[in-house]
């Protein structure tokens, strides 16, 4: 059984739409257990992540698909926060040799989410996993991979409803985009044993 993490802040409820179809893809590929982890605000006590369990589950998981919402053209606070309190599994390189991923949403088809990708990938790189981006060409027809993003996964959100946005296109983007980390995973397991 080949573990995919999804960790992942989501302010409005858009990232998690995304982060969802991320997991419903990861979890097409047989013998994939998908585990949903978003951070909570009760998990940041005075500016500092502190939840455990958590951080014990990416410890168990074979790749890590980090998710934050761009804001000010990077990753949320709590996003950060996390990233922070990780500075333990760096030391100890708990994460090293995992795969890694990243996906975020923002209100422009730009709004600097690129940023917020090559934040994911530079801490993913800190920790000395290997980086899994989109294979996915911009297709117009379908509007997969509307957005031409190759680092990651990105969605468009503004003032609509979660229910409404991301569009489906970003929404099958993601879904996508999980079912080939995961089906990295595998390979990279299995070469691994």
């Amino acid at each position: 059984m080949t573990t995919v993490a999804i960790v992942y802040f989501s302010g409005t409820g858009h990232t998690a739409k995304l982060a969802e179809a991320i997991a419903h893809g990861a979890g097409r590929v047989a013998n994939t257990q998908v585990k949903l982890l978003p951070l909570k605000g009760e998990d940041i006590v005075h500016g500092r992540f502190k939840n455990d369990t958590l951080l014990a589950a990416l410890d168990g998981s074979d790749a890590i698909i980090f998710g934050s919402p761009t804001y000010m053209g990077g990753p949320a606070a709590q996003f950060k926060a996390f990233a922070d309190a990780t500075g333990e599994r760096w030391y100890n390189r708990h994460w090293l040799n995992k795969l890694a991923a990243g996906f975020t949403v923002s209100s422009g088809p730009s709004g600097d989410k690129l940023n917020t990708l090559e934040y994911f990938f530079v801490l993913a790189m800190q920790h000395g996993m290997v980086w899994i981006g989109q294979s996915e060409v911009p297709n117009p027809a379908t509007g997969i991979n509307r957005l031409s993003s190759y680092s990651g996964a990105m969605g468009q959100a503004a003032q609509e409803p979660p229910e409404i946005a991301p569009n489906a296109a970003d929404k099958q983007t993601g879904e996508l985009f999980g079912q080939r980390v995961a089906a990295a995973a595998h390979r990279w397991q299995r070469g691994a044993a």
